[in-house]
């Protein structure tokens, strides 16, 4: 889908508020009010308002991905107005984008979980309120979110309200920073942060309130470097009740030479929860290194231990003149919760932002150059975002993550790949509401892997050639349930005039739509029409 702005959109349930555009303004409205306010004294700052309009025409064989008995073919024309706004000044940092899909469909009656329209929005702001001393961060955001990991995703049925639900998130956080003479900074942030879905999806709404406090040495070229962070953080679930978090850890950098430096932290964590059994609480070490050869190269690893059992991390990045190679491990406690708030998945544009550095100095050029991109060739604001999916439970996850990407004369290529394992530390009663008493187990323990490569090729001045595989595999270790989903993806897009695009699409998907005994194979093809112009 060619729409210019990002489209984890949301769907309505029948019964639900009303959403779309008009709703997400006023949510939008404080941090587009905070904006105005911080950057009013800026006569500099930088307001960039994009809006646009997409105009798609649809026809596909299984338009509820049933299965392949149960397809039914539809024509689904698609209206969907967006907007994009970005203010820039010395004292602020904000960005807000919205858009709202509307469906009309051939033969309403024989699509059978049909979602009329669905909307998404997003904003964050990054505001100094005085100089060298007190800060804010806010972020809002609704965004259509997969329910299961088990059958088509969100993005994958995005006229379906089978397997989705909305996800509204907001935070606001501000934050003091001092120096402690000339060899220390310290900061002390405090953040009110919502999640929140749709009744029906018996996700638990819920509100946190976190406080961190950080002292760290001042980054120079002295051989030892330090540093001490404490967190605590409070969560009250309207479903499971009241959580917390609680981690105090120590850090320590010995730098070797200007390339090369050892790490090591101690410290101690504590979670408070219904917990399966054993311990929810101990000490953690790790040790490692941190080699940075070149502004272009950067790695840095780690070994160590929790309560939870071995651990360990690794984060790489290089990038040439034309390529750019990320890998991430973490192992860590976390929940669908957190994952929302505070997303664990790779960040498209920012991987091609590195990508189109040395072709595009200027940052708002390339920001526009990696928003067209990423609308022509169809690709997710997060790479690897399958990974997540609802459950009310803290999970140990082990994620590893690589993604590269590629530039050459005339095209380009985007490949990524993840394998992902959760393994459930709480009681699976907090799930019942989610998933009911005969699949209560299906969370216990999960893994996950998939691959997915993006190429483009720039036929002309005007066009472009891309294509796309995706492959999903997710499988219950507790139970044995498998499911895979395949798309293979190809579109031409071309330049109709200074404002205008078009778009024609062919996809096929296959995947399991279902659950044990439910459990179905489904094909889908499909091709799709789009105009899309920016005003």
């Amino acid at each position: 889908m060619t729409i210019t702005t990002v489209e984890l959109s949301g769907g309505r349930p029948p019964g639900a508020e009303r959403s779309g555009l008009r709703q997400a303004l006023p949510r939008l409205a404080p941090i587009a009010a905070a904006a105005l306010l911080l950057s009013a004294p800026a006569c500099g700052a930088d307001w960039r308002f994009a809006p646009s309009l997409s105009l798609s025409e649809t026809y596909t064989d299984n338009v509820d991905l049933l299965a392949d008995d149960q397809a039914r073919s539809q024509f689904v024309t698609e209206l969907a107005p967006a907007f994009s706004l970005a203010v820039n000044s010395r004292r602020l940092k904000a960005s807000a984008h919205g858009s709202y899909r509307q469906f009309l469909y051939s033969n309403p009656d024989k699509v059978r979980f049909r979602d009329d329209h669905n909307s998404q929005y997003g904003g964050k702001l990054q505001g100094t309120l005085a100089e060298d001393l007190l800060y804010v961060d806010a972020n809002v955001s609704s965004n259509r979110r997969t329910t299961s990991a088990f059958g088509p995703t969100a993005e994958d049925a995005p006229y379906s309200v089978l397997n989705s639900t909305q996800v509204k998130t907001w935070s606001i956080s501000p934050y003091v920073v001092q120096r402690i003479g000339n060899d220390a900074l310290a900061s002390l942030r405090y953040t009110r942060d919502s999640v929140k879905t749709n009744e029906r999806s018996r996700f638990g709404d819920s509100v946190a309130d976190s406080v961190a406090l950080n002292l760290d040495s001042r980054p120079d070229e002295r051989k030892l470097g330090w540093g001490l962070n404490y967190l605590r953080q409070d969560v009250d679930n309207k479903l499971t009740g009241e959580s917390s978090v609680e981690n105090l850890n120590g850090r320590l950098r010995y730098r070797l030479n200007r390339a090369l430096a050892l790490t090591a932290t101690a410290g101690y964590d504590r979670y408070d929860y219904q917990a399966l059994g054993g311990r929810t609480a101990g000490r953690s070490w790790s040790t490692g290194f941190a080699w940075t050869p070149s502004q272009r190269t950067s790695i840095e690893a780690s070994i160590g231990r929790h309560f939870y059992g071995s651990t360990g991390s690794l984060a790489a990045s290089v990038r040439s003149r034309r390529t750019v190679w990320i890998v991430n491990y973490g192992d860590s406690i976390t929940s669908s919760r957190q994952q929302f708030s505070l997303p664990s998945t790779l960040d498209t544009a920012a991987l091609l932002d590195k990508l189109f550095q040395t072709s595009i100095p200027d940052p708002v050029q390339r920001q526009q150059a990696v928003a067209a991109y990423m609308a022509a060739t169809g690709l997710p604001p997060g790479l690897a975002d399958s990974v997540n999916y609802l459950t009310n439970r803290y999970v140990r996850e082990k994620l590893l993550r690589g993604s590269a990407a590629f530039r050459g004369l005339r095209g380009s290529a985007i490949l990524s790949v993840y394998s992902s394992k959760r393994t459930a530390l709480s009681t699976e009663e907090s799930d019942s509401g989610l998933l009911g008493g005969q699949l209560a187990s299906l969370n216990d323990s999960l893994r996950q892997r998939g691959a997915s490569a993006t190429w483009s090729y720039r036929l002309s001045a005007r066009s472009n050639f891309s294509a796309t595989a995706d492959f999903n595999h997710t499988e219950s270790l507790s139970t044995g349930l498998e499911d895979r989903r395949r798309l293979l993806r190809a579109a031409i897009d071309t330049r109709l005039g200074r404002y205008m695009t078009g778009t024609v699409e062919l996809r096929r998907r296959t995947g399991t739509s279902g659950v044990f005994s439910l459990a179905r194979d489904y094909t889908e093809h499909a091709i799709e029409a789009t105009l899309s112009t920016k005003f």
